[in-house]
């Protein structure tokens, strides 16, 4: 009889461990897709901090207000949006409205590119 019981428990630690294996597969799936977004915020974050630095801007917190400077530079050239969004899709980053500002990981986005044919 102390066999069968013995069986018995190894067949049900056999069973918890294969609950175990797959709750660890899942949680190593979540930090994996955790990881990849981190390092793509991390690099967006790195980009958006070179071109800040290249056109001389600081970056201002919530509470300021934008200066009659700032706000005067949004409006300056009718063409200029234009030319700041190709710009930005040239440096990796969605211009289309489903994935704006997003990098691009995948090659060209069609939606990003039908924006320059509407021009």
């Amino acid at each position: 009889m102390a066999k069968k019981e013995m069986f018995s428990q190894v067949i049900h630690m056999e069973k918890k461990l294969l609950t175990f294996h797959e709750e660890l597969r899942e949680l190593k799936e979540q930090l994996a897709t955790l990881i990849e977004e981190n390092q793509g915020l991390v690099t967006e974050n790195r980009l958006l901090r070179e071109r800040l630095e290249s056109e001389g801007i600081t970056a201002t917190s919530a509470d300021e207000e934008p200066s009659e400077k700032d706000s005067s530079a949004v409006t300056a050239l009718p063409g200029e949006g234009y030319d700041n969004l190709a710009r930005l899709y040239h440096e990796g980053f969605h211009i289309c409205n489903l994935h704006y500002g997003s990098l691009r990981a995948d090659g060209d986005c069609l939606f990003c590119l039908s924006f320059f044919q509407s021009k």
